[in-house]
């Protein structure tokens, strides 16, 4: 039996992560967001839901900080001004995500 993306569970290595469909360029991130945990949650056929909180922090809080980095060019200083966080939580957080090496 094959399952959809969306079916597979939050652990599963394979699974991309929530997927915006049509978006508009002028639908607000939160907008985004709500419609693509619709989508999971309406196309998980009956597959147990876990996890979900992290994995939607996940889903944005990397890209974030991979964009503010690319914004910054990799400045720490800048980029935890621009995030509103101490320079010592962005080196946390991109070590946490493995960014601290790029």
């Amino acid at each position: 039996m094959t399952t959809r993306p969306a079916a597979r569970a939050v652990n599963d290595a394979e699974w991309d992560g929530l997927t915006v469909l049509q978006a508009s360029k002028t639908e607000p991130l939160r907008e985004c967001v709500r419609n693509a945990l619709r989508y999971y949650l309406q196309n998980m056929d009956g597959h147990d839901v876990s996890g979900l909180y992290r994995m939607v922090l996940d889903e944005v809080e990397r890209p974030l900080l991979e964009t503010v980095m690319e914004n910054t060019n990799r400045n720490q200083t800048t980029a935890a001004r621009m995030l509103g966080m101490s320079r010592s939580t962005l080196r946390k957080k991109l070590k946490e995500f493995a960014l601290d090496q790029a």
